[in-house]
């Protein structure tokens, strides 16, 4: 199913939350969970699993592939993505990544444009990027994926 399971103290110490989540985004690793009793798997993690409740969950690392299920492109920009640099004049695609793996995620689609989206179709090939923006205490991290060459 996934690409790794995480071990060491680093994961061991981890609470399946966002905090962990971004964290992890952070050190460029998408992580998410896997409930042990039936197998669901959560991006991003979530403390107990949502198909069976169970709370017997492992970390696992994806291997950042996956394919387009769903986009839009957005030209009103919310405040918290203008500090990202976009605006009217620049705006965004956002998608839902279905993952290699399985399990999907909400992330920016980057390397299209969101003028044309035309070009931009269900089922391409996507690749993760890792965007950071500051440094120290204030370092953020945007998940976003590229399409595959």
């Amino acid at each position: 199913m996934a690409n790794a399971e995480v071990s060491g103290a680093h994961a061991s110490d981890a609470q399946f939350n966002d905090v962990s989540y971004q964290r992890f985004l952070g050190e460029e690793k998408l992580m998410g969970c896997r409930c042990r009793a039936c197998g669901t798997l959560s991006v991003p993690p979530r403390p107990l699993c949502t198909h069976c409740y169970a709370t017997d969950l492992e970390w696992i690392e994806y291997t950042g592939r996956g394919r387009l299920a769903a986009f839009t492109c957005i030209r009103i920009i919310p405040p918290t993505m203008q500090v990202w640099g976009y605006d009217r004049q620049h705006p965004y695609c956002s998608g839902v990544v279905e993952l290699e793996e399985g399990g999907r995620v909400v992330a920016i689609i980057d390397d299209v444009d969101p003028t044309h989206p035309e070009d931009i179709h269900i089922g391409m090939p996507l690749t993760v990027r890792y965007r950071h923006l500051g440094e120290g205490d204030s370092k953020q991290t945007l998940l976003a994926f590229v399409p595959t060459p």
